[in-house]
């Protein structure tokens, strides 16, 4: 299996990705696309214990690590938008080794303009997110 690329190369893609929309209608509705698009979990994925706390949606992420240290995450959420940004997330640090996703903060965030336009609740949410994501990686870094 070739090698993913790098965190800040995905990041630099992403960037690339959302600068082609001109507006932030369009942008949610990539954000959207996105999320349509992640796996569905099980019922046995989506309990309790895979829930985040601090997001106002149910979000469920399952983070597990390999052998080699990769970070394997996987993620849905009850809320359109909300999935997109999980699909995000994922897209960043899915398969990755722990010590990147600790060394690579999600400054894609800023640079596209999201944490601007999010909501309180739904910027909260996201920081639970990658505080979720960052625990996962330093349980094995």
């Amino acid at each position: 299996m070739p090698d993913r690329p790098s965190i800040s190369a995905i990041q630099a893609e992403l960037v690339e990705d959302f600068s082609f929309f001109d507006d932030w209608m369009d942008r949610y509705r990539y954000i959207i696309q996105m999320g349509e698009a992640l796996p569905v979990l099980g019922d046995t994925e989506m309990v309790d214990s895979n829930l985040l706390k601090g997001c106002q949606s149910q979000v469920w992420l399952l983070r597990s690590q390999d052998q080699t240290g990769n970070v394997h995450l996987r993620g849905t959420s009850d809320a359109a938008i909300v999935r997109g940004l999980v699909a995000l997330m994922l897209k960043v640090y899915d398969d990755q080794p722990a010590q990147d996703i600790l060394d690579n903060p999600p400054e894609f965030i800023g640079q596209i303009g999201l944490d601007e336009h999010l909501s309180p609740t739904r910027k909260n949410g996201l920081a639970s997110m990658v505080s979720a994501i960052q625990d996962a990686a330093r349980a094995g870094a």
